[in-house]
């Protein structure tokens, strides 16, 4: 694991200084479609567009290997985002994830994540010495975070406000963030290593030149996507039937559908796969439609359902379910289109000029199909608007912290998500799965529920404020995103991460 962290932090930490001699002699025996220069000095680019030339170097490095700082703070601002949704959200519902079509603060955590899982994977497959070594690495790092998401996200964890702990095997929830993002990992990094020694190793000059020198990734996308629309809007939905509490008893409901492309609640095609490969017993049983109008009075926030209410706000629906991951492959694709641009292009007005023009591209696109109706941003079905909108959001974001952090140098002020970022997955088990406030809850005195996080909360935060919505946001912004902060920032200090 060491030994894979240090590789890296390397290749995702070059500046823009020639290669030394020593530097390059490394590059020639050591990279076999990288071409080194015989010049003894290679002078720093100027022109934009200059790197796509054969005589230069694809790869520079500097006197001190410095991580790209902005990687960090985007993945540190996406856990920072995903404790403010999940703990504040229910104090207020629009910030909370959409209830079905539209898309909200908490609807841009799961793309965010993939986004830069895919940058990471450009970095850290841009060379691949061994490719029987690359290819277990991603498995094995497929098979821990799906143990992980079924462990946190499966049912076994109750934590942070029940103390019990075990889950019914015939009610496990299969799906679940992590996993979704091992599936979308695995996929898009088996493509990035298998293509490493096939494509070219120098771009031809255009625009376009970065994407056919990676056109299998591209091809890979773009088979994700047939895949998605062709099922999404071919595949008929016969009508169902599930189980669910219903007046203090347990009742049967049946939901009427026999239809093909329909994208409301009840009769999409998503839900269907995942309750014919999954089982109505594993998926998520508390699904965010059941905050829309024609389910409770109280949308958009959550509340007792309407009496005459439809039959599936009551079921159960899987929000990372099988078909929604098949689509969310793009935002992966799109997140290691980023980082190839990273690779290739030196001069940060090139790499603005192909991150920026792509994010507009995206979201402009995805605006019109949804005003239009022709596909509308739905995180629950991870429509392809919302991939296109998601997507673009996050590169202009990406290119917005690049300016201020890795030109500009305003590095001081994003150390604290940078920190964050660096122990990503210490925060989102401890913090985002509550993990840690569920075992500080053990410690409670007489009852459960006096314990020392409900304490903090209550008459530090909802007391001095006289307000449960307040005391809630400012509980979650200190108590949890600026303690984790430091303890990220002190870990950092100390050398210590947890990476899977």
């Amino acid at each position: 694991m060491a030994e894979e962290d240090t590789g890296r932090r390397i290749e995702e930490g070059y500046g823009n200084r020639p290669l030394s001699i020593d530097e390059k002699q490394l590059e020639v025996k050591g990279i076999s479609n990288q071409h080194a220069t015989t010049d003894s000095h290679v002078e720093s680019i100027k022109e934009e567009g200059a790197t796509q030339r054969d005589e230069q170097p694809l790869i520079k490095s500097s006197p001190k290997p410095k991580r790209i700082a902005t990687l960090d703070v985007f993945r540190g601002l996406t856990v920072v985002l995903m404790i403010l949704v999940d703990d504040a959200g229910g104090a207020y519902a629009r910030i909370d994830h959409s209830p079905w079509n539209g898309c909200t603060l908490a609807d841009f955590v799961m793309p965010f994540f993939l986004f830069i899982v895919g940058v990471a994977i450009a970095l850290a497959f841009k060379r691949v010495p061994k490719l029987g070594s690359a290819i277990r690495r991603i498995i094995s790092r497929t098979l821990k975070m799906l143990f992980w998401g079924i462990l946190l996200q499966g049912g076994y964890s109750h934590a942070p406000d029940d103390l019990a702990y075990g889950v019914d095997m015939k009610l496990i929830r299969w799906c679940g963030i992590l996993q979704r993002i091992a599936l979308v990992y695995m996929i898009v990094a088996l493509i990035e290593a298998l293509t490493t020694k096939i494509r070219s190793s120098v771009l031809s000059p255009g625009y376009f030149s970065i994407f056919t020198a990676y056109r299998w990734q591209w091809l890979g996308g773009f088979v994700a996507f047939l895949i998605y629309m062709i099922t999404t809007y071919a595949l008929y939905v016969p009508d169902w039937s599930f189980v669910a509490e219903h007046h203090h008893k347990s009742e049967r409901f049946t939901v009427k559908c026999g239809m093909r492309g329909h994208l409301g609640p009840g009769c999409n095609a998503v839900g269907y796969v995942d309750r014919a490969v999954w089982g109505i017993n594993h998926l998520y049983s508390g699904p965010v439609w059941s905050r829309l109008k024609a389910c409770t009075l109280n949308s958009p926030s959550s509340g007792p359902l309407r009496e005459d209410a439809p039959s599936w706000c009551r079921a159960p629906f899987e929000p990372e379910g099988l078909l929604s991951t098949i689509s969310a492959i793009l935002s992966g694709t799109i997140g290691i289109h980023y980082g190839h641009v990273l690779i290739h292009f030196k001069g940060h007005a090139e790499r603005l000029k192909q991150w920026v023009s792509m994010g507009f591209g995206l979201l402009i696109l995805a605006i019109i199909l949804h005003f239009t109706d022709a596909i509308p941003i739905n995180k629950q079905l991870y429509s392809f608007s919302y991939v296109c909108f998601t997507a673009g959001a996050a590169g202009i974001v990406f290119s917005a912290f690049y300016v201020l952090i890795d030109i500009w140098g305003m590095r001081t002020p994003f150390l604290f998500l940078e920190w964050i970022g660096l122990n990503a997955m210490l925060v989102f088990v401890m913090a985002a799965q509550g993990i840690f406030a569920g075992f500080i809850n053990g410690w409670y005195y007489k009852n459960p529920d006096n314990n020392l996080v409900n304490w903090i909360q209550e008459h530090v935060f909802n007391d001095v404020w006289h307000s449960e919505r307040v005391g809630t946001l400012l509980y979650v912004l200190f108590a949890e995103i600026t303690f984790w902060g430091v303890v990220s920032g002190i870990l950092h200090k100390l050398g210590i991460y947890w990476k899977l």
